[in-house]
């Protein structure tokens, strides 16, 4: 007869069980202690332990882009990137872009210009594109950008639709809104054009109170 075999050790079972770490996260100007086995990604510490459900669980490889947050206000895959490596980093999600009842810029245009349909791939796709505006303000060029091709002010200048669908190509809209999206990035370019990325007066993309 064959032994059974002993269930597998929480991650939080201490001896025995996988290594685990406490790591402050800090999520859209919020500080967060959690206990986490050193595997769980930052997209699984932000929808499991602090019960932020809007980055989204695409492929797991990331290669769709549904789970793009902000890390140190530039864009990353939370799905590729362990939440121990984000500790006491400054992390914005989706929830955080907003100030008060007064839209991001880039999720009003998103609206204004109905750049979604099921709604699944939206919050990747606009944290993505809060990370393009403010990459083309820093003069970050695209395998698109022609040479030489920079405002006064350091920027990218004239951001248009071949920049932003560059730019904007490692997130994937299975129902097809990329008709609606472009213009709506090219509609929050125009509208936060003087100020932060962020929507702002200026300052780095993060948490707005």
């Amino acid at each position: 007869m064959t032994a059974a075999m002993p269930p597998s050790p929480s991650p939080r079972s201490g001896s025995g069980g996988p290594p685990a770490s406490t790591v402050e996260l800090v999520v859209n100007g919020r500080s967060r202690t959690v206990r986490l086995d050193n595997r769980t990604s930052l997209l699984d510490a932000l929808r499991e332990e602090l019960r932020l459900t809007g980055s989204k669980k695409g492929c797991d490889h990331g290669q769709c882009g549904a789970c793009t947050v902000l890390l140190d206000g530039r864009r990353v895959n939370s799905c590729l990137v362990l939440a121990v490596a984000a500790s006491g980093r400054p992390v914005t999600t989706v929830e955080g872009l907003a100030a008060g009842d007064r839209l991001h810029p880039v999720q009003q245009a998103f609206l204004d210009r109905d750049a979604y349909q099921c709604g699944y791939c939206t919050p990747g796709q606009i944290c993505s594109a809060v990370g393009v505006l403010a990459e083309a303000a820093a003069g970050w060029p695209s395998a698109v950008t022609p040479p030489g091709r920079d405002g006064a002010d350091g920027s990218v200048a004239g951001l248009d639709a071949a920049e932003v669908r560059e730019r904007m190509s490692g997130n994937i809209c299975r129902c097809g809104a990329y008709a609606n999206i472009v213009p709506a990035v090219l509609d929050a370019a125009a509208a936060t054009a003087g100020a932060g990325a962020d929507g702002s007066d200026g300052g780095a993309v993060g948490a707005r109170s």
